[in-house]
């Protein structure tokens, strides 16, 4: 078996991987849980779960010095844009101080380490019109949380090329999937309508805020095409060192998705539309020919993904 370390592991991509992982791997997950709920993890003795801290200088130093590891998977953030604006210091401090940590501590006690796997995202691109957005797009991010993960993604490429630490960096899109928690910091926006939604059918009144028009569009991605997409990332050869939009290629309306969730739930769900927020960007789409590259071929179209949401609840 593997062991295999997930930070923000009991946060909704970090635990779709540890289901995903923990049958044929061992696994050591350390969240704080600020974000992440412990009961989207199985039990199992394959699974080490540590409450933690990322920021925390001499868990880290215990974690990596008393463990080797074929892979590692950094998730740990917070991830709310509007939260880095409000604190800027303290999510600098997880979202870019932790990171570089990891890496110094990989590059001293992991010696058999075959990938760090990098979550990075697509605010790096911020508000450049040019779509669709390849890797090297112009980046022009637009808050302390996009600055953060921009420079954080530079260093871990530059551990591979500098230190020979094996490290690769993922930009996700806009994720969503099962076990995305819509009363979170920061929320998909489809779990928040799908949780509207349902308040709806059981009769409670209830509206979904929209900021905007409802004409923005993005780029959703199923949260099974990320797990296929993570493994072949941290799997080949061609990826050491390069950087990759985890995405689907299609962009979808925020009016749309309201209106595709509806008629699927047959429910009409009133949108209270409200001025855009500062920092929000208007559309956002990759392009994904460099990952296809891997053998990437993402599977579910949003329609899929949303009945398949929809069937499991977001349980």
């Amino acid at each position: 078996m593997d062991k295999i370390l997930i930070t923000g592991g009991a946060g909704f991509i970090g635990s779709s991987l540890a289901n995903k992982l923990y049958q044929t791997n061992k696994l050591v997950i350390i969240d704080d849980l600020s974000m992440g709920n412990q009961d989207n993890l199985p039990e199992s003795e394959n699974i080490e779960f540590i409450v933690g801290c990322v920021t925390d200088h001499n868990l880290m130093k215990r974690v990596l010095s008393e463990n080797q590891f074929t892979y590692i998977y950094h998730f740990a953030a917070i991830a709310s844009v509007a939260d880095s604006v409000a604190r800027p210091l303290e999510t600098h401090r997880i979202n870019f101080d932790s990171v570089f940590n990891l890496l110094e501590l990989s590059k001293q006690y992991q010696q058999g380490l075959k990938r760090l796997v990098f979550a990075s995202s697509a605010a790096v691109y911020g508000d450049e019109p040019t779509l669709p957005k390849k890797e090297e797009s112009v980046i022009k991010p637009l808050t302390p949380y996009a600055i953060d993960k921009f420079a954080a993604e530079k260093y871990v490429l530059a551990y591979s090329q500098l230190y020979n630490v094996p490290t690769s960096a993922v930009r996700f899109f806009n994720v969503y999937g099962p076990k995305q928690n819509p009363n979170s910091p920061y929320s998909g926006v489809i779990s928040i309508i799908l949780d509207r939604l349902k308040r709806k059918q059981a009769g409670e009144e209830i509206s979904f805020t929209m900021f905007g028009n409802g004409e923005q569009s993005r780029d959703f991605v199923y949260v099974e095409d990320v797990m296929n997409a993570l493994e072949l990332v941290a799997k080949s050869d061609k990826s050491l060192g390069e950087v990759y939009n985890v995405a689907t290629g299609t962009e979808t309306t925020l009016n749309e998705l309201v209106r595709l969730l509806s008629e699927s739930l047959e429910i009409q769900l009133p949108i209270d539309y409200q001025e855009s927020r500062e920092g929000d960007i208007e559309h956002s789409l990759a392009d994904i020919s460099k990952i296809k590259e891997l053998g990437f071929n993402p599977e579910y179209s949003v329609g899929a993904g949303l009945n398949d949401c929809i069937k499991k609840g977001f349980s």
